[in-house]
């Protein structure tokens, strides 16, 4: 499993101590454990500098234009993932799931994005197949598009996401997975690796709603 350092949008001093774990087939998601930094009022990690949310304007699974600027007012996380994924998605998605789940009420101040990192293999069916494993039909909205379309909001977003070299997994990408938290007025507040714990979004989620 390959790892790429964290995107650079969320500063040096995150990317020194966050690791953006590509997914693997057989390889375990090792993402370093951060928390929040001392002091910090957030359980995530607290970006360095409170930037505006670069754009995102895609249609999701069933043709539905999703723009995150519709979302102001509410907490949004955005991640990057694939619906084959072996490891590392299906674990972000399941703490995002059992995240909702324990925020209760509280889980109608929070929006969930996910944008897919492979044009080829993320079609209707499977998405609409694996949003219904991971019981997150109607919970979270999962974007997909052209090669095009994705690759410039994976440039805004500075993800890394890349086809797998080892020729027995060709349908494998290795990518970035981290998941940002965007505040109430559309800015990027608190990163989080992609085996956060649950807790961690439970605890920022009505902080980031009411920025």
């Amino acid at each position: 499993m390959t790892l790429f350092r964290a995107p650079s949008l969320i500063g040096p001093l995150v990317a020194a101590a966050l690791l953006a774990a590509g997914c693997g087939g057989g390889a375990s998601a090792t993402t370093s454990n951060a928390s929040g930094a001392s002091g910090s009022k957030f359980a995530g990690i607290t970006a360095p500098e409170i930037k505006p949310a670069p754009p995102l304007a895609l249609r999701d699974s069933v043709g539905k234009p999703v723009n995150i600027r519709d979302y102001r007012g509410k907490a949004v996380v955005v991640t990057f993932i694939y619906d084959h994924c072996p490891d590392v998605c299906p674990l972000i998605v399941g703490n995002l799931h059992a995240a909702q789940k324990e925020l209760g009420p509280e889980a109608s101040k929070l929006q969930i994005i996910a944008v897919s990192v492979d044009p080829r293999g993320d079609t209707p069916k499977t998405v609409k197949a694996f949003l219904k494993a991971h019981q997150m039909t109607g919970r979270m909205q999962y974007l997909i598009g052209s090669r095009p379309l994705l690759e410039k909001v994976r440039s805004a977003w500075h993800i890394v996401a890349r086809s797998s070299p080892k020729k027995r997994n060709p349908d494998l990408v290795e990518h970035s997975a981290l998941i940002y938290g965007i505040s109430a007025s559309a800015r990027i507040t608190t990163i989080y690796p992609a085996n956060f714990k649950p807790a961690q979004l439970v605890h920022d989620v009505p902080i980031l709603a009411s920025q």
